[in-house]
């Protein structure tokens, strides 16, 4: 921070959730339909609505892979390592990835002025359980308990937590939501997903779900849309996981890499087609972790569709793109083309820290802003964030 001149707020970070963070507050009879654990040839695994998750190889995280292991990896790979031999460079957990002191001290070592917190397997336990939208919100409000009680929304004004919203059930997201507001979130987290219903499957910017979003607008919380599992089908053409597969007949590219940004492609531009930010000014959404390469051809769409129907956007649809939405793109991606794209004033900085796709620490992102005017990466590395965990209730 010294050699920047400012601190730097860091918009990506994650927790990786305590042993009990689905189950503590979760009603015992609710696990079946739930969240259980359950032990296979001496290793733990959940299991969400009866069906085991092998989501993740290891749910209790103990041991973990090291911070940012995979980084040189998502550079091209420069010494042919075998990413599987990276992944195997475990630890015992981290205090500071389960409690917000220990982490508050990691923030001072690092440099940094303060993070946002996500989920990690809260990111991709929603699609498992996605055909019992009462599961579904029964386990999340279990899990919000848990982070309230862990964690808090406001840690010292640095650690910054999300709860969790699904609009499964419009009832129980604008109750959620009220929730979090009265325990003092200053956002709140989803996934790039249009929610299982008890009426099916709908956008997430159907009328049926006006109240919480109304809610949402007037109270003047961003919404952060995280990726994480959105239920996107490779369609045939390879596994539908983004799970890491470098071994045996799994190793390869598929298509199923590109799940992420196909996923938050669909719902920001869904989105602005539907006119939803004319509707609610006063939302401010947060793309994060899903990367910013699909932003030309999500801007090339919505100009394309003005020009078909005349009258239909109030005005150019990419800017109310830009006056609405924030991005923050993957680490690796050319950040002076991110910024051409929506302006300084609408990128974050994140750096996925402590995933093993992230930074091994947060500031060694700082070369990548080499190209940017000295305000611009202020923008970029503090301002945008500290503005967007700020409420601007109507």
């Amino acid at each position: 921070m010294d050699e920047l001149g400012h601190p730097v707020w860091d918009a990506d970070n994650h927790y990786y959730e305590a042993v009990d963070a689905f189950t503590r507050h979760l009603d015992p009879r609710d696990g079946p339909r739930c969240v259980q654990w359950a032990t296979i040839n001496g290793r733990q695994y959940h299991v969400l609505g009866g069906r085991v998750s092998r989501a993740v190889s290891n749910a209790t995280f103990d041991p973990i892979s090291r911070p940012g292991c995979l980084a040189a990896y998502f550079r091209g790979n420069p010494d042919k390592a075998n990413p599987l031999d990276l992944i195997r460079d475990s630890e015992p957990v981290r205090a500071e990835y389960r409690d917000p002191a220990a982490r508050l001290r990691v923030l001072d070592e690092q440099g940094l002025e303060g993070c946002f917190l996500f989920p990690t397997l809260g990111m991709i336990y929603e699609e498992p359980l996605r055909h019992d939208p009462v599961a579904v919100t029964t386990t999340f409000r279990a899990f919000n308990r848990w982070l309230a009680e862990d964690w808090t929304f406001d840690y010292r004004g640095r650690v910054l937590t999300a709860p969790y919203l699904t609009l499964a059930d419009v009832d129980w997201a604008v109750e959620e939501l009220d929730w979090a507001i009265d325990h003092g979130a200053r956002m709140i987290v989803m996934r790039a997903a249009a929610p299982t219903t008890a009426l099916g499957q709908r956008s997430p910017f159907d009328p049926m779900f006006a109240p919480f979003w109304a809610r949402l607008n007037e109270a003047g919380l961003a919404l952060v849309v995280h990726a994480g599992d959105s239920g996107v089908s490779s369609d045939g053409y390879g596994p539908d996981s983004h799970t890491f597969s470098f071994s045996g007949a799994g190793y390869g590219p598929t298509i199923a890499s590109f799940a992420i940004e196909e996923a938050v492609h669909n719902y920001l531009l869904t989105m602005v087609l539907s006119n939803h930010l004319a509707r609610y000014p006063n939302l401010r959404v947060a793309s994060v972790e899903n990367g910013a390469e699909f932003l030309p051809d999500l801007f090339r769409k919505l100009r394309s569709q003005a020009r078909k129907l005349p009258g239909w956007f109030r005005e150019d649809p990419v800017e109310i793109f830009r006056r609405h939405v924030w991005i923050n793109p993957f680490w690796e991606d050319d950040l002076a083309s991110v910024v051409g794209w929506v302006g300084a004033d609408r990128v974050l900085f994140g750096s996925d820290w402590p995933h093993i796709e992230g930074l091994p620490t947060p500031l060694d992102y700082v070369p990548e802003t080499k190209a940017l005017t000295p305000a611009d990466r202020r923008l970029v590395l503090r301002e945008n964030a500290v503005a967007l965990a700020t409420p601007r209730p109507v």
